[in-house]
This record gives structure tokens, sequence and C-alpha cells, in this order.
């Protein structure tokens, strides 16, 4: 049985959709101002693994990714480049596309742009203000009155009273609350505006998502996904401000992916530590990228050292070892007994580390014993990780091509040289140093040789 852990109850669940075999997923996509950084590589590729899991156990699903394409950031960044916002828009959304097209994403069911919903925004904040749990600020903007859900801080298990008590009140002179909330925010000079009943305005950041989850999925769907930093306030208000409108639950489970860290640093600018998604793939194969991504926990913490790629890409190296193992001809089908296994362990809240231990376990066997049935179920098993989709021989010698060949040739020598010397010690060392950095010697009646292990 498929287990999840809800963010909601904090706890695991048995997963149990809507409606038998089928999955409704909305996840919060990028706010297209920039290029895409690593941390959003770590959410898109957590949940297009989770959604190849599900279909792999036979589910059919609907995955929604939306797309924040009005926004502050998105009109700064346009002013500080004299251009338009669809300009902008267009260049980050083609940026995102590729991106996702070189880390092997899945492409989602629906991508909704915010600027597309509009009418839809408007209808929402309409009937929020006629429930009389939305105002006119004196602003201009339309505010969420949040002292009137009773439920508010259910996700993120905030206290409202807390809250307030660290509110700062000098932010929200126009709000009955500082935790109120803009649903639809006042036109200022040279912003992009649409016709609204309260003006000519734009839509805040939450109902957006409102908006187009709703449109996209129905009143109530199975799951709600994104990164952690958007736990609160921005999940915790999307379920406000639908809920306030529908009077129902709006997404059963809610997944939350942990937060990625450079050299056990904050990811930031002021840092000189921000890598973009096409920074890592200029210099890393981009299964090697996918790999790192999935070794820790999607909840967990993930750290990012250029050592911890280098693990990765010899661990992917040594899954494509095992498939170009030779082996006779013979059954074609798929070892049931592995993915029963591959299978248990993903089923606990898709726990990609001990899906991959699987996998080393399955290449294990195959060194062992190779049989196409082995090799064939490792291939099926990776593909739904989204890994070993190349050909082995191109995979394996794209990594030796990598490799400082001439530094390996002058430790070989240096290493001849040291067994003439009787030196055996340090040519212990110097073969162990090899090892390490992933390459095997292998001593011959013609010399030493060597080869990626």
């Amino acid at each position: 049985m498929l287990t999840v852990y809800n963010t909601l109850s904090r706890k695991k669940e048995p997963f149990k959709p809507l409606t038998p075999g089928k999955v409704k997923m909305y996840v919060c996509g990028n706010t297209v101002y920039d290029d895409c950084h690593l941390g959003h590589a770590r959410s898109m590729v957590s949940f297009d693994v989770i959604v190849r899991f599900l279909k792999h156990i036979g589910f059919d699903v609907t995955y929604v990714r939306n797309i924040t394409d009005i926004d502050d950031k998105i009109i700064n960044r346009a002013n500080e480049r004299g251009v338009s916002i669809e300009a902008i828009t267009t260049q980050f959304i083609n940026a995102m596309h590729d991106d996702a097209e070189q880390l092997g994403l899945l492409e989602p069911s629906a991508e909704p742009r915010a600027t597309d919903y509009i009418a839809k925004i408007i209808a929402l904040i309409e009937t929020l203000i006629a429930n009389n749990i939305a105002y006119v600020a004196t602003s201009g903007d339309v505010c969420f009155e949040v002292a009137r859900f009773k439920d508010y801080g259910k996700l993120s298990h905030k206290d409202i009273e807390g809250l307030m008590a660290g509110a700062r009140i000098e932010i929200a002179e126009d709000k009955k609350s500082p935790l109120d909330f803009v649903l639809w925010k006042r036109a200022k000079e040279n912003e992009p505006s649409w016709p609204s009943p309260w003006g000519e305005g734009r839509p805040g950041w939450h109902i957006e998502c409102s908006a187009m989850a709703l449109h996209e999925l129905g009143e109530t769907f199975d799951i709600h996904g994104g990164g952690l930093d958007l736990q609160f306030p921005h999940h915790e208000n999307e379920i406000a401000q639908s809920e306030a409108v529908t009077h129902k639950p709006f997404a059963n489970y809610w997944l939350h992916v942990g937060m990625l860290q450079i050299n056990h640093e904050k990811m930031s600018k002021s840092l000189g530590n921000f890598l973009t998604v096409r920074d890592v793939l200029a210099k890393h194969h981009h299964e090697v990228v996918r790999y790192f991504l999935l070794s820790s926990h999607y909840r967990s913490p993930l750290n990012y050292t250029e050592a911890q790629l280098g693990i990765a890409h010899k661990s992917l190296m040594r899954l494509y070892a095992a498939l170009d193992v030779e082996c006779e001809a013979g059954d074609e089908g798929i070892d049931d007994a592995w993915v029963k296994q591959f299978n248990d362990v993903m089923s606990d809240d898709f726990n990609t580390p001990e899906a991959l231990s699987v996998l080393f376990k399955l290449a294990h066997a195959i060194n062992k014993t190779p049989t196409l049935a082995l090799k064939l179920t490792l291939m099926h098993l990776g593909g739904v990780l989204g890994l070993l989709k190349m050909n082995p021989k191109d995979f394996l010698q794209a990594s030796r091509d990598n490799v400082d060949a001439v530094y390996v040739e002058e430790m070989i020598q240096r290493r001849k040289q040291a067994r003439l010397d009787k030196n055996w010690a340090l040519a212990d060392e110097l073969r162990d140093t090899l090892l390490a950095e992933g390459i095997d010697l292998l001593d011959g009646p013609e010399g030493t040789t060597w080869r990626i292990k």
C-alpha cells in the first residue's frame, strides 16, 4: 500500500485517491523572472519521480504545474531591462522548458499561466467579498480577512494569536489585521493591470494558484505539492481562500520538498553560491544531476557540493557498467521479485534513496549472474526514476572522456617506478588514490592499463 507523508496531519497516511485509479495533483511552479536555480530543479525532479511512480503502479495521473507570469519580481526585472513583461516571461519560460527537457522531466498534463485566469480570479474574489470574508481596504486593494477563517494555520500548524503578536502593524495600516493578505492589488503607475469591479489592478500571488487549481482539477483534488518554503504563507493562504469559497477540503494530501543548500549554506546571490540549472548542467551530465537530486529523500534537506556530484557520477557509472556486462540471450521478461522490492520501498513515501539501493543490489546480481531479464529489469526500474536512459557504452565512454588521461598515465608511471624501487607502500598508495577516484588499474603482460571502475 502506498503511504505518503501529509504535511496537513504531520504523519504518514495510506494514499486513497478521490477516484479509484486516478490521481489529480497540483504543484506550484516557477515565477518566471530569472533562470531556474538548483532548488527549483530539486522540486521539479522530485515531483517528476512521484508522477512516474504513480503511473508505474497503475494510476492515471493528471499533473498540473502552473507558471506565475505576473508578479512584483517580474515587473521589476522588466523595468530594469527596459523591456515588456511579455519579453521577460517568454524568455524565462523558454529557458525553464529547456532546463526541464535537459533534466528529463515529463511534460505536465497542463501548465496554466496566471494571466490567462484573470476572469476566474476576479470571480473568486467577488465570491469571497459576498461571503463577507474579503474586503476592499482604504488603499483600494482587496484583502482576505484571516480572522474570519477559523481553520487558518492548519497546514503550517501556526497559531493565529502568536502570529498576530509577532506581526509588524506598521506595514499593514490599511488592513483590518496585519495577517490579512492581498487578493487584488490596485494598479500603480506604469504597471500592467486589468479592469475589475474594484478598479484597474492585478491579482495577488496566492489567489492565482487557487484559481488555476480549482479550474484545472475541481473543488477538491488529491495532492498539492511544492517547496517547503511555500508552506507558509502561500499554501496556507491558498487553503483559506479556496475553502472559504467552496466550503470543501482544497487538497487531501500536501507534499513539501526539503530545502537545498550549497556547501552547507543557504543558496543566495549575495553569498556568491547561486547555482542555476544551466550552470550545473554545463559541468555535469544531466543524469548525474538527476541522480544527485534523488540521492536524498524528497522531504530531507539536500547539500550540494562538487564532491557529492562526483559521488553521484561514480554511482551512476556502476549501474551503467552492470548494463554493459555481456550476457547470453534469454528471457526478455521483467523479474517481478525485483520489481516488488523496488515498489515496496518507493511505496513508503516515495523513498528514492532506498529505491537506488535496490538498483545497486540488482546491479550486483547482474555482475554475479548476467541475464537478459535482470538487465531489462534494471533498465525498467531505472526508468521509473528517470535514469539509465542512455546506451551504457556511450555513457561510460563519455565518463572516460571526462577523465584527465594525462594525470592517470602520470600516476601509472609513478607507480611503475615505485614498484621498480620495491617501494610497495607507495605503489599501493598510488593505486588506492586512483581507485578512490573511480579509476581501476589492470596489470598485464604488456604493462598497466586503466578503466573507469
